[in-house]
């Protein structure tokens, strides 16, 4: 257990940088877009990012080192996902909340209300009693038709929810954050599932479903999180990830892959989780009426420290 719970928190450190150099680059990319004039071309209909806008974004060197170490992120996390029960190593990844309010103090000159550092310090709290409770992760296996749901559900949520986001426009930032964290959860379920990987059998592992929602999860995450990022508030759009990151792999890992707490120890996994999930919530709350989105034309300098 000790290794997955070091990999899961350097995989917690590197999404938790990653997002906040994500968040650089989409501000940075704004700003130029809008000094050139190009705001009309930037947005949807609806007040939304085009995706020409989410593309310019995507290419700036901080959003590419962000990307970089979200891949790193992944490794690790697959690793944390394949060692730990799903409710702790989701968890504990996510607790890159804690990361993304830290460093956007310094790179995004965001100010943290005390209600916010207590959050911060409550969500602390609750992966120790995690981390306590914890007992040895399930098994691997689960039945096809699992698999197959697992597809099909990522599928619907990331391309339906997208859709809605974009008509949402400047008001979805925190549903955009919220589908990313299902897409990544969706992903962490299936590496815990995925066939083919011990022993290695490459066929299995490319006619596994399991791995395509793998994909569509990483995939159609990191696009809607990207979008947060580019209309709302880093710190909001990471702790309405984090909710959807942990809940419902948590709760697959518990209820159909056999995870459980060490004996007698259940009642403080639940009170734990429970209080992680509305920490991160407490999070975005107490920060929306200061970190607000991006600004219609390009700020001066000093507005920086606003967004």
């Amino acid at each position: 257990m000790l290794i997955g719970l070091v990999t899961a928190v350097a995989a917690s450190a590197c999404y938790g940088t990653g997002s906040v150099l994500q968040a650089v680059g989409s501000r940075r990319s704004a700003r130029e877009e809008a000094a050139k004039g190009g705001a009309s071309t930037g947005t949807t209909a609806h007040g939304g990012p085009s995706l020409a806008s989410t593309a310019k974004a995507a290419v700036t060197w901080e959003f590419i080192l962000g990307t970089v170490l979200d891949f790193i992120g992944f490794g690790l996390g697959a690793l944390a996902a394949r060692l730990l029960p799903l409710f702790l190593s989701q968890t504990i990844i996510s607790a890159n909340l804690v990361i993304t309010a830290v460093l956007s103090i310094k790179l995004l000159g965001i100010r943290l209300k005390q209600l916010e550092w207590a959050s911060i310090g409550v969500l602390c709290s609750a992966l120790v009693l995690l981390a306590v409770s914890a007992g040895p992760e399930g098994g691997h296996h689960a039945a096809m038709a699992f698999h197959w749901w697992l597809l099909a559900i990522t599928t619907v949520l990331l391309v339906g929810g997208g859709l809605l986001v974009r008509r949402m426009g400047a008001n979805g930032a925190i549903v955009a954050g919220l589908l990313s964290g299902l897409g990544f959860g969706a992903l962490g379920v299936g590496v815990r599932i995925l066939n083919g990987i011990e022993p290695f059998d490459l066929a299995r592992l490319l006619s596994d479903p399991a791995l395509y929602a793998i994909l569509v999860g990483g995939i159609g995450g990191m696009y809607v999180h990207t979008v947060a990022l580019q209309i709302g508030s880093v710190n909001g759009a990471t702790a309405a990830l984090v909710v959807g990151e942990t809940v419902l792999p948590g709760a697959a890992g518990v209820l159909w892959l056999g995870d459980s707490s060490k004996a007698g120890l259940g009642w403080l996994g639940v009170v734990g989780f429970l209080i992680a999930v509305v920490a991160a919530v407490g999070v975005a709350y107490f920060g929306q009426d200061t970190h607000g989105g991006l600004p219609e034309a390009a700020p001066a300098e000093p507005e920086l420290a606003k967004s």
